[in-house]
């Protein structure tokens, strides 16, 4: 017996917003395909039913870009559904033509049903086009007033399971000498704090090391620090995880990346572990040795 999948077909108007939600479904894990033609649909869900399990959410994008569109698509649809191991579900999205039309002088592309005349007449003709499969959807998303953030924000709360709703949270401690990561979110600079480096025994250790992890917590600026830090942080998670942020990069910095920056980012660590989706690396921990 062949496990579920949960297939998406996102459909509708161009410059609606499909290649948001197709990015944003495929950070949620989705296998994601655009601008497959209707009569491969079925043929991708044999494939991905011999998958044993690999694969079990699918997000497609399907529109007038595909010739032949409407009576395929419903062919490819009903076929699907008289799968019991498949649960499809078509998702249109749509807009109001003014938004359409500046989205459009935005990116100066021309619309796919009137390449050579008015954006108007594209959108009226694609409307026209559609208005049955829009009849079958599932899902009908107006994004006419959303940004991208708010539309992927929107596809989170309905398509995301608990699971993948979880923040990816990577704590990196670095050292300014050795450049700022490029990927950083939130970038926090302790080299105001007491410096190991400075004493003679604990020059070759790193800040995993207790005796210099303790050296860089016995300080009063240092726990009044960490105290912020902490509170910051834990301020800030839930707004990334409701903007729909899939990872953010937190990266703690001292001059040479070996002792002040790994402690607090070991600290950081430990104070987010109960988040399993956690991690911690130090990219210039060894660099001075």
């Amino acid at each position: 017996m062949h496990p579920s999948v949960k297939v998406l077909i996102l459909t509708g108007l161009s410059g609606a917003g499909k290649s948001v939600a197709l990015q944003c479904l495929e950070d949620l894990g989705y296998f994601c395909v655009d601008n497959l033609p209707p009569a491969l649909i079925p043929k991708l869900g044999e494939l991905i039913l011999q998958s044993d399990g690999k694969v079990s959410k699918v997000a497609l994008v399907c529109d007038l870009r595909a010739r032949a569109f409407d009576k395929e698509l419903f062919e490819a649809v009903k076929e699907l559904e008289e799968r019991s191991e498949i649960t499809c579900q078509v998702v249109y999205m749509e807009a109001d033509d003014e938004t359409l039309v500046n989205r459009y002088k935005e990116t100066r592309r021309r619309h796919p049903m009137a390449p050579e005349g008015r954006i108007t007449e594209g959108i009226a003709k694609e409307r026209k086009k559609l208005e049955e499969i829009r009849g079958r959807a599932d899902w009908i998303f107006n994004t006419s007033k959303m940004k991208p953030s708010e539309l992927k924000a929107l596809i989170m709360e309905r398509f995301a399971n608990l699971d993948d709703r979880k923040l990816n949270i990577h704590i990196m401690s670095f050292g300014f000498k050795h450049g700022v990561p490029i990927d950083a979110d939130l970038v926090f600079d302790v080299r105001f704090l007491p410096n190991p480096h400075y004493v003679e025994s604990l020059r070759p250790l790193t800040g995993k090391d207790p005796e210099v992890y303790e050296y860089v917590m016995k300080w009063p600026v240092t726990q009044q620090f960490v105290e912020k830090l902490v509170d910051l942080i834990d301020f800030l998670i839930p707004h990334f995880e409701k903007e729909g942020k899939q990872q953010v990069v937190i990266a703690v910095g001292c001059t040479g990346g070996q002792h002040r920056s790994v402690s607090i980012a070991e600290l950081l660590y430990r104070h987010l572990q109960k988040n399993d989706s956690v991690v911690v690396t130090h990219r210039d921990c060894t660099k001075e040795r």
